[in-house]
């Protein structure tokens, strides 16, 4: 569905500058961006994915993955097509990387209605990536915290500053992505950039709940690695708040991308360099005796138990530790 696009400014020769993400990109008349939504329709800027919806499922949170916000707790999660990003080992790539790929139109009103039939405390955007959606998650956010409903982002956060501060009154809690902490790597695996990635997470997190995910692709050498881990870990101490729970998960080949699986014995790795900074670290896409529950980073009782998705709080208080009374950086427990 064609909807008018924010962000849209005309420059020379009847192109079109769209604003929204970093990409800048620059449309004649009848080109689309990056993202294979936004278009240069006779002068005007459109998104062709107002309200178009490939995925729609009641999830629980803990698959966005969100594990301090609302645990235990199921969410209406939809998605569109298209990216900002084209990362070779998309898991995705049918809707992320396909402008055809088949939809349904869910306009905002209905999406909120039926998250209300749900029994959802909120709306997921997720998916593919939601930003791109701009002009539909902000419709329908609006509309979702009118009805006392959260708003959830899952989100490689590459995004200009002027929406972002459009966006933020609406959204309640965000998953992050930081595929790496390495720029090279965002500029050959993903076609995009680190810097404006790192800006958005500094700037939402006064603002929203935020968690972060890592996927450790074995694109070089296992130290390297570890050494990018170390310094991504150290921007989140020092710039975020060691109180933002990390999670790291594990690469299978997929897409154009075939590179073996990671080890888990690197993820392990990764994960103690993490708690040597951070206090809630978790692993993700793996089995694993440790890095699913939530436990005291002060007493190290057992606050939230996981088991996949199946989730049950157990020591918590008013929103601290049932054992020391320390407060825990969870949301609606």
């Amino acid at each position: 569905m064609k909807h008018e696009a924010k962000y849209g400014v005309p420059i020379e020769g009847g192109r079109i500058e769209c604003r929204l993400c970093p990409k800048l990109c620059k449309l004649r008349d009848g080109q689309v961006g990056f993202c294979k939504t936004r278009l240069n329709e006779g002068g005007r800027l459109v998104t062709t994915i107002y309200a178009e919806v490939t995925v729609c499922s009641m999830d629980p949170i803990e698959k966005k993955p969100l594990y301090h916000f609302f645990p235990a707790q199921p969410i209406l999660s939809l998605g569109t097509k298209g990216c900002n990003f084209g990362c070779i080992f998309c898991q995705n790539w049918q809707t992320a990387q396909r402008a055809d790929a088949p939809s349904e139109r869910l306009m905002p009103s209905e999406a909120v209605a039926l998250a209300l039939r749900q029994r959802s405390f909120g709306i997921a955007y997720t998916y593919t990536e939601p930003l791109i959606w701009f002009e539909y998650v902000l419709d329908t956010a609006v509309l979702a915290h009118e009805r006392g409903l959260k708003n959830v982002l899952v989100t490689n956060g590459f995004i200009c500053d002027e929406p972002l501060a459009e966006l933020l009154p609406y959204i309640d809690a965000a998953n992050i992505d930081v595929k790496s902490f390495d720029p090279a790597f965002y500029r050959r695996y993903c076609k995009a950039a680190l810097e404006p990635v790192l800006r958005t997470v500094e700037r939402v997190r006064p603002h929203w709940h935020v968690e972060l995910t890592h996927l450790i692709v074995p694109y070089k050498e296992e130290a390297a690695i570890l050494d990018d881990v170390r310094r991504m870990c150290d921007w989140v101490a020092d710039e975020i708040g060691p109180d933002t729970p990390l999670h790291f998960s594990r690469y299978f080949p997929h897409y154009k991308l075939e590179l073996p699986p990671t080890d888990e014995k690197l993820l392990a790795r990764a994960r103690e360099i993490a708690l040597e900074r951070l206090e809630y670290v978790y692993l993700g896409n793996v089995y694993a005796s440790d890095g699913a529950n939530t436990t005291c980073p002060g007493c190290g009782a057992l606050l939230i138990e996981r088991s996949g998705y199946r989730t049950v709080v157990r020591g918590l208080e008013r929103g601290a530790c049932a054992a020391c009374g320390r407060a825990i950086n969870v949301v609606g427990a």
